[in-house]
């Protein structure tokens, strides 16, 4: 099972009868495996990583972290389940040091993923401070290489 999930994760695009000649394991078994992971909720979704910048589809990415006054009653658990509610914010994460919350944000201009901040999350009551890190390039990605190295186009010399 764990085997079936290690190759799944790096490529989710592998038919059972792939995942079957790569494991020994029998095409039917596999099929059965898959299906009771998808219904316990250990395979989430199976995701596409896409270079948007290759089809000339622009984004704005910003890691945006957060400090976070926790009230009665209230913990990290229900801020972070409001804030995933945000189509712009792709994740949400609990982090150990100065601040409590990190988020990757996604939007169309810096000036719409910083008004998305200013306006949404920042304004939250338990928002104590933000600090925002705009993504300049991105090299790896879910374990992607996103970039090729560039050939060398000098010409050679020969004596």
């Amino acid at each position: 099972m764990k085997e079936i999930l290690e190759i799944l994760e790096k490529d989710a695009r592998l038919s059972p009868k792939e995942l079957s000649e790569m494991t020994g394991i029998p095409e039917e078994k596999v099929k059965e495996i898959i299906r009771e992971m998808e219904e316990r909720g250990v395979i989430r979704k199976y995701k596409t990583v896409i270079n948007w910048e290759r089809i000339g589809e622009e984004y704005v990415y910003a890691l945006v972290d957060l400090k976070i006054h926790l009230e009665r009653g209230i913990g990290y658990d229900a801020i972070a389940d409001r804030i995933a509610r945000f189509p712009e914010v792709l994740d949400v994460r609990l982090v150990s040091g100065d601040y409590d919350l990190s988020l990757l944000v996604r939007g169309k201009s810096m000036k719409e993923v910083a008004f998305f901040i200013s306006d949404k999350i920042a304004t939250l009551d338990q928002v104590k401070d933000t600090v925002t890190h705009f993504i300049l390039k991105t090299y790896k990605e879910d374990g992607d290489i996103l970039y090729e190295k560039e050939k060398d186009k000098r010409l050679a010399i020969s004596p």
